[in-house]
């Protein structure tokens, strides 16, 4: 095995704003796993939307006063190593790890509830309250890198701990199951593609809300019905016609997504990209019996799930386009003009 440099290549967010608070750098610290933890040589690592959310102080409730704009609600310490999906293998393992690990092929799940070798009263995420895999090497507790056996490549896996943990955590958490009606908004996007495939593998019927222009791949990935973003959603589809709503949009035709849901349907919610800012009528959330997920916190079988379906082939990883690490900023700009279907990834090595 190579040895381990003192200095690797990486990317900093130097503070919140625009793409230019991302500073690529070749003299960042190699970090030292503690004695719970272990070291990662990142081979790819993906963008999401947590990333650029955080880099904009979005997450912020404040009007512009970024002192609770991290994941879980705190304040961010710069300069931060951003990057929650990883794969890569561990090159070194703390005093307390079993160094049978060493040499492990793993992805991180991003979820995360221990770190420093303490269990976090809030959970952070990967590459928020702590450094992340936009480097050559990271560090996370043991429990939180997960051994996969499987011969896709690192970019492929890359693709999958976020966008398919969080779609099969809210699948989960509103229980959807073989037969049901599924609507998913923001179906073309990490997280949207990824819960189409999921909610096939459950054998539910899926009707996606994409743009005209992805129609015919998010049919390809799974939909058996696609619905335009500029479409009357009731129109469509009618008031009680769904048994579930997978929401990553919100915004302005909310409403209509819970005119939509049947009495007693369920409505599950981890993005807000559209608007946070939405119109309940109140009654209809009682007199229909609706109940609602906010899905943020990864239930303890999810991962595990998750690394048997990639294991076991039931889902795909769905690569849009590649980057080199260092190029980052285009990278994010094209995750920004959303005109992709499933994940951008940097290859780190």
């Amino acid at each position: 095995m190579k040895k381990i440099p003192k200095k690797m290549n990486g990317v900093y967010l130097m503070g919140h704003g625009d793409i230019n608070m991302l500073e690529f750098r070749k003299d960042i610290p190699v970090p030292t796993p503690g004695p719970n933890e272990v070291l990662i040589k990142v081979g790819a690592a993906a963008v999401n939307n947590t990333d650029i959310n955080t880099r904009k102080a979005w997450y912020s409730k404040k009007n512009g006063d970024s002192n609770d704009a991290s994941w879980s609600g705190e304040a961010m310490k710069f300069p931060r190593i951003q990057g929650a999906d990883v794969c890569g293998h561990i090159v070194s393992v703390g005093k307390d790890v079993s160094r049978k690990r060493v040499n492990e092929r793993v992805i991180i799940e991003p979820c995360l509830k221990e770190a420093n070798g303490h269990t976090l009263p809030q959970p952070w995420y990967f590459g928020s309250e702590c450094d992340g895999g936009f480097s050559e090497y990271t560090v996370v507790s043991s429990r939180h890198a997960f051994a996969i056996e499987s011969d896709l490549s690192d970019v492929e896996l890359a693709s999958f701990p976020c966008s398919y943990s969080t779609a099969e955590n809210m699948l989960s958490r509103s229980h959807v199951t073989k037969g049901e009606t599924v609507l998913i908004t923001g179906a073309s996007g990490g997280v949207g593609s990824a819960t189409v495939q999921l909610a096939k593998a459950r054998a539910a019927r899926v009707i996606a809300i994409t743009s005209k222009t992805k129609k015919e791949k998010v049919l390809k990935i799974g939909a058996d019905e696609v619905i335009l973003r500029d479409e009357n959603i009731i129109e469509k589809l009618g008031e009680n016609s769904i048994d579930v709503v997978i929401d990553l949009v919100a915004g302005k035709q909310w409403p209509d997504l819970i005119n939509a849901l049947k009495p007693r349907g369920r409505y599950a919610v981890a993005g807000a990209i559209g608007d946070p800012h939405v119109k309940l009528d109140i009654r209809t959330l009682y007199l229909k019996d609706l109940s609602f997920f906010g899905c943020t916190i990864l239930e303890e079988n999810i991962f595990p799930n998750l690394i048997k379906l990639i294991e076991n082939k039931d889902i795909s990883p769905l690569v849009s386009a590649t980057f080199p690490l260092k190029d980052i900023a285009k990278a994010q700009q094209l995750f920004l003009d959303k005109k992709h279907v499933g994940k951008i990834v940097l290859k780190v090595v």
